[in-house]
């Protein structure tokens, strides 16, 4: 546990709770350096499948500390970027569990996470345009993916917050749940995930990561490059056998 952060697990899933209420779980360095800790714990943690990354108060986060950045605070990890995360997202699945505002860094945040689960209460939004400045933790690429260029666009160069469900309808959100549901629906849904091959779901999300970006040209022979270890793997192997024992398959991620 690090200053403005907790970390607690749940069987295969490790729990991150930014945990600065008091200043609407906005990042400085002391929580940057706990999510990225977090982070590279979830991934080197063979036992832990899947993360989920949320906010206490009934807020997700509003984004960098400005009175810890006027102070001479860079809420950034070497090799990770803003909140430890948006630069370098681990390499197993993450969900954002959202409830409350995550507005400028916070949606970023939200945004480098591979689902968002947001309650009805929720909003997003970039709003750095309306402070001179440029929203530079990865929003201004991923939005575009994830909502299409238009509303990307729109939402952008507007600084507009935008409310969940108009989130949820446009694609960002994936499930849109009562208010206060947030943390126990995404948890529902990393069991779920944790309950796949580990080293299949890992490969899985690489391949939707990067492939978008591949030639199509040498996007299968890539493809092949992450599929071919998975498939020699024992995991492959015991999904195979516990499929026709008709039982739980047993993963042990190699």
């Amino acid at each position: 546990m690090s200053a403005g952060v907790r970390v607690e697990r749940d069987g295969a899933v490790l729990v991150v709770t930014i945990d600065r209420p008091q200043a609407k779980n906005a990042i400085d360095t002391a929580a940057a350096e706990g999510i990225g800790a977090a982070m590279e714990q979830l991934d080197t943690d063979d036992s832990l499948f899947v993360g989920v990354l949320t906010g206490a108060g009934g807020v997700f986060s509003a984004g960098m500390d400005l009175k810890a950045f006027l102070a001479g605070e860079k809420p950034h990890v070497p090799g990770r970027g803003f909140a430890g995360l948006v630069e370098r997202p681990p390499a197993k699945p993450l969900i954002a569990a959202v409830e409350g505002p995550a507005l400028a860094g916070g949606f970023e945040i939200a945004l480098a996470c591979d689902l968002i689960v947001a309650g009805e209460g929720a909003s997003f939004g970039l709003p750095e345009v309306r402070r001179g400045l440029l929203a530079g933790g990865g929003g201004l690429l991923r939005l575009p993916r994830k909502a299409g260029l238009p509303r990307a666009t729109e939402w952008a160069l507007t600084g507009d917050r935008i409310g969940a469900a108009d989130a949820h309808a446009a694609g960002v959100v994936n499930r849109l749940v009562p208010a206060g549901q947030a943390l126990e629906a995404a948890l529902e849904l990393a069991r779920q995930i944790a309950g796949n091959g580990p080293l299949a779901v890992q490969g899985t999300k690489r391949i939707l990561s990067e492939g978008q970006g591949w030639p199509a040209e040498e996007a299968f022979a890539r493809q092949w490059e992450v599929y071919a270890p998975i498939r020699a793997s024992e995991d492959a192997k015991e999904g195979a056998r516990a499929f026709t024992e008709k039982r739980a398959p047993v993963w042990r991620g190699r």
